[in-house]
């Protein structure tokens, strides 16, 4: 996925420079990811051999991490074509995301927006039926969140939806299984505030990957949370809001992100903590380290990276096509 502040470009980056400072050895390590994503980051690191703490407060990154990080048996080819064979259904997703509706939005064609509404609901039977287990069941909805993604008429985030049909979302829709990650089988997976969560967990290697601007990720993937959930919510304005005031992003916010950042990094159990942060975010690099330092040895690596641009960049005005990643490490006494 296109995702704001996908570390999959920065993967090896990332992981010479925990290497540096944790070494190689992954045996009974256990690694959390807590601001996980996509879960690019916490997945290579399950292919490494450790076991995984993933979270995430929205919880289409929960279905997506509850398949990559958790340990699915394979969905048979059988499965995939029944599912992909299915016709399409009038369901919430056409009703609210398709222009064919009448709702006024045009995030999917619709026959697209039918067929995800068919794939969806009978996922909801399959596993009410006791057709599928719960893993298959995470499996195949993660598949489908990633899949329906790459057929979605937007610039790329889905802050709004463009006019006209963009040629990716012409394309017939296909359901397109995510890949299994091999790793160990202690892994864990939640969808929790994580100034609430790092209470009651705890690791050798906490890595922080936090949004580091004002845009917040339960509006910019609202219809990603939509049909993971599927739960029929009320929408609002013209591009369909879900409510989304539990999912705020206090690290979203130049009043609260230094409070939120210390309480966190005072109350983490963990040896080793990192934070990917750029040159641009809300908090300045300095009170960054100056939080850090306060609770043991702090060093910190860079690297300069391509912008994430979720429109074309005539339509931006950037300083830089550029930013430098920094990837702060604290040493906890």
């Amino acid at each position: 996925m296109n995702y704001i502040g996908s570390k999959y470009s920065l993967m090896d980056f990332l992981t010479m420079a925990i290497s540096e400072v944790v070494g190689n050895d992954a045996d009974n390590r256990t690694f959390a990811d807590l601001f996980a994503g996509t879960g690019v980051v916490g997945s290579t690191f399950k292919s490494k051999g450790y076991n995984i703490i993933s979270n995430d407060i929205q919880y289409y990154s929960y279905v997506l991490n509850k398949h990559l990080i958790g340990n699915n048996p394979p969905i048979t080819a059988e499965q995939i074509e029944y599912l992909n064979a299915l016709k399409g259904t009038e369901g919430f997703i056409y009703k609210n995301y398709c222009a064919g509706s009448g709702c006024g939005r045009n995030y999917f064609t619709d026959e697209n927006g039918k067929k995800c509404d068919s794939i969806r609901i009978e996922l909801e039977r399959l596993k009410n039926d006791g057709d599928i287990d719960e893993s298959q069941y995470y499996y195949l909805l993660a598949s489908l969140i990633n899949s329906i993604d790459k057929y979605a008429n937007t610039a790329s985030v889905y802050g709004a939806f463009l006019k006209g049909i963009k040629k990716s979302a012409q394309k017939e829709f296909k359901l397109e299984l995510l890949p299994i990650i091999d790793g160990n089988e202690h892994n864990e997976v939640y969808n929790e505030d994580i100034n609430h969560l790092i209470h009651r967990i705890n690791g050798d290697i906490l890595y922080l990957d936090p949004p580091y601007n004002a845009r917040q990720y339960c509006t910019n993937y609202h219809v990603l949370e939509t049909i993971a959930k599927y739960d029929n919510p009320e929408l609002h304005g013209k591009s369909g809001l879900r409510e989304y005031q539990s999912q705020k992003s206090k690290y979203c916010s130049t009043r609260t992100v230094k409070e939120e950042f210390d309480d966190l990094i005072r109350n983490a159990d963990f040896q080793y903590i990192f934070l990917s942060y750029n040159n641009e975010g809300l908090m300045p690099f300095e009170v960054i380290r100056e939080i850090m330092e306060q609770y043991g040895e702090y060093d910190v690596f860079t690297t300069d990276y391509k912008r994430f641009r979720a429109d074309k960049e005539e339509n931006r005005n950037h300083k830089a096509n550029k930013t430098t990643e920094y990837l702060h490490c604290l040493i906890k006494r």
